[in-house]
């Protein structure tokens, strides 16, 4: 887990030309996606298309992601952050939790960026698989090079489940995507790219990586 500081991010809609400021608070991120081998010990399950164990799963929905991250937290004797009840299509988030979550998308745009304002933390070769350098697949995590706070293949391989709704008013529990995939052209890889899908989808390049909340400093 890597230890993300606090920051200010601009979040960004194309769709509406909207424009919104969010204060992010200190919390920590894994450096790589869920692998397919991390999903299976937790789980006891492999519902990935492409198989291996350095790969990052995929074929995962929302809800698949939210259940990992509650089954880890108690396998680790942690408080789980989420109360769930996925058949009134409800998920509650208890932020005083200690437990894995899924990051927000301000994190998640926050963490990418690891300080820069540009597009992309690097030229998108050398830091994404996506359609002109992925040969038409997944690959293992780690492959590419990281941004400044260590974290792998942000952009590219796979999509990242975030816990937030997309748009509530009009696409109803649709959840927030972010950082393009392996299939996607280059203008999916950017850092203000948001895409949305339905919690219960399954998709072949949609993953997800775990956070957790930093926890309080001694006074």
């Amino acid at each position: 887990m890597i230890a993300v500081p606090p920051g200010r991010v601009s979040l960004s809609d194309r769709r509406t030309q909207r424009r919104w400021p969010v204060d992010v608070a200190p919390f920590h991120l894994c450096a790589f996606p869920v692998t397919q081998s991390w999903y299976a010990q937790v789980t006891g399950e492999r519902p990935s298309a492409a198989r291996g164990g350095r790969l990052p799963v995929e074929g995962v929905s929302w809800w698949d992601a939210v259940r990992f991250c509650n089954t880890l937290s108690e396998r680790e004797g942690l408080t789980p952050a989420y109360l769930l009840r996925p058949d009134a299509e409800v998920a509650e988030w208890n932020t005083a939790a200690e437990g894995y979550r899924l990051p927000t998308e301000a994190e998640w745009e926050h963490a990418c960026r690891a300080g820069t304002t540009g597009p992309r933390y690097g030229q998108l070769d050398e830091i994404a698989w996506y359609r002109d350098n992925s040969a038409g697949r997944i690959h293992a995590v780690g492959g590419k090079q990281p941004n400044a706070w260590g974290l792998y293949d942000m952009l590219g391989n796979v999509w990242d489940w975030c816990w937030d709704l997309y748009d509530a008013d009009v696409y109803g529990t649709y959840r927030v995507l972010r950082g393009g995939g392996w299939a996607d052209e280059h203008w999916s890889c950017r850092a203000s790219v948001r895409r949305r899908s339905h919690p219960t989808f399954r998709i072949d390049d949609v993953g997800f990586r775990v956070a957790r909340s930093a926890p309080p400093t001694c006074p």
